[in-house]
């Protein structure tokens, strides 16, 4: 990947065609995020087809957009975290607990720790093969942070969560050693829960992810650390905690950082707290159905530019486009890349 001013890329997931998945609100009760989810609307064979189709059309609308780094758009996933905790030994979907989460923002129904957490399996190995035969592209694969794990899951073994978050981050290591020798070119560790307990990320947070990082040396890594998404009747406040975390993540072992800068409308001069890192600028709302200007972006990524190199910085949604309908997510990206490209050009000039 080379250092191309204001590269574009997605966070991760992006909505599902209606036919492949029940459409319903994230935190709809019994098949909340964090708990079983939606259903698929096909089994069997004809699912597995199904999913490989949504991949493939996922791809394609990211490529006809112009996006630069691109994902599999988590298509696989009824959640972008049970569909790998559930696959990790230790963990019950069968018998599901409320819980109050990310710092008593909503009450969950979520997945209960009931023993060791380990990688028994390949997680998303067979996921990146596929979506590397799509594309040339360079790709990205996401993984649930140490963190935002074990906040979205029932403790009922550890009673320590320091002790149960680096048994996750041991895991998700291993897996993404994994995917480093098949030849993804970001592997990224998703943690919104940083922004709720700036505290704990100071404490502990950054020590685990640290650990999820351990020996890779070709993949670039990421954290994506945002405000979680928008759901119905649910707040979601914007706590002043990025100054907290950004300067903890600065000494991190992280080569990037996906941050939130649209919808919350925090200040580009953040970026000065962590010079060192690759800065994926939330630009695209994925709460509002608001097509974005693209010389509106062009102008926030300049601003940005004011404060750390543009070689630094990407264009990228401020968190997964999961929530929008599918024909408003193509219009965002679109509207990005076209921000990205005229904000290159000001360079230029």
């Amino acid at each position: 990947m080379t250092d191309q001013p204001f590269k574009t890329t997605v966070v991760g997931s992006m909505p599902k065609p209606d036919w492949l998945m029940e459409n319903l609100p994230l935190n709809t009760k019994g098949k909340q995020v964090h708990g079983k989810g939606a259903n698929w609307q096909f089994e069997g064979e004809i699912l597995e087809a199904a999913l490989d189709d949504a991949t493939r059309l996922t791809v394609h609308d990211q490529i006809i957009a112009g996006i630069d780094i691109i994902s599999d758009g988590e298509q696989r996933r009824t959640s972008y975290l049970t569909y790998i905790t559930s696959k990790l030994s230790g963990f019950d979907y069968d018998n599901l607990a409320e819980k109050w989460t990310r710092n008593n923002r909503r009450l969950a129904e979520v997945g209960q720790c009931v023993g060791p957490i380990k990688r028994v399996n390949n997680l998303l190995s067979k996921d990146l093969e596929f979506l590397k035969s799509q594309t040339a592209l360079p790709v990205k694969v996401t993984l649930p942070g140490p963190m935002t794990v074990v906040d979205s899951t029932f403790d009922n073994y550890y009673d320590d969560e320091v002790k149960m978050a680096m048994d996750v981050a041991v895991a998700l290591n291993e897996e993404a050693l994994a995917l480093e020798k098949l030849g993804v070119s970001v592997i990224q560790f998703d943690e919104p829960v940083f922004s709720r307990y700036p505290d704990k990320v100071v404490d502990w947070g950054i020590q685990a992810l640290d650990r999820c990082v351990l020996g890779l040396s070709k993949s670039k890594t990421a954290a994506h650390i945002c405000y979680s998404y928008p759901m119905p009747g649910v707040p979601r406040p914007i706590v002043d905690s990025y100054p907290v975390i950004l300067k903890a993540l600065e000494d991190s072992k992280i080569d990037e950082l996906a941050l939130e800068f649209e919808a919350s409308k925090l200040d580009p001069k953040l970026l000065r707290l962590c010079p060192s890192k690759t800065i994926m600028f939330g630009c695209i709302d994925n709460g509002t159905h608001e097509i974005e200007d693209p010389d509106s972006i062009a102008k926030k990524l300049l601003v940005a530019s004011q404060h750390m190199p543009a070689e630094q910085i990407q264009a990228a949604p401020d968190c997964g486009l999961l929530p929008l309908p599918l024909d408003i997510a193509r219009k965002k990206l679109k509207a990005m890349v076209a921000g990205a490209h005229q904000a290159r050009a000001s360079l230029k000039i």
